[in-house]
């Protein structure tokens, strides 16, 4: 199934590769402003969550919910934001962004509030280091259903 799939160029030119679990490629944002992880599933075509097969939807909420809870007990937010909105990008992704009340643009969205601010390396080093925990459970395999 995922023979076909290629990932946007949008995504591909803006986020970092952190691996991929059974479904999905896992991918930074690569804005250090908010702890930012984008899950895209390598099916080819599919531009919205309902034309995943079941078991994939149950698949990518399995990991959506691992990926969320890791950040959030790695990163301490006061809220995750998890949203599949695909308006400037048409292929099916999940953002996961950790909030924290009293953050750049605090309550509302993240999206074209401000220009990205990329990662420095040691940065970059420290947020996947926070990381790796979650991501290793994540590429080992979340058991769906």
């Amino acid at each position: 199934m995922a023979g076909d799939f290629l990932l946007h160029a949008r995504l591909e030119a803006d986020t970092i590769s952190l691996g991929r679990t059974d479904l999905c490629e896992i991918r930074l944002m690569n804005d250090r402003t908010w702890p930012w992880v984008l899950l895209v599933p390598r099916r080819p075509d599919i531009r919205e969550i309902y034309q995943l097969s079941v078991a994939d939807q149950q698949q990518l909420l399995a990991e959506s919910s691992l990926l969320g809870k890791g950040m959030m007990g790695a990163f301490g937010g006061d809220k995750l934001n998890v949203a599949a909105l695909g308006n400037m990008v048409p292929q099916l992704h999940l953002h996961h962004i950790v909030r924290r009340e009293g953050d750049t643009g605090w309550p509302g969205p993240v999206w074209g509030l401000q220009a990205p601010e990329p990662y420095g390396e040691g940065e970059l080093e420290a947020f996947l280091a926070r990381l790796e925990p979650v991501l290793a459970e994540l590429i080992k395999g979340v058991p769906a259903g």
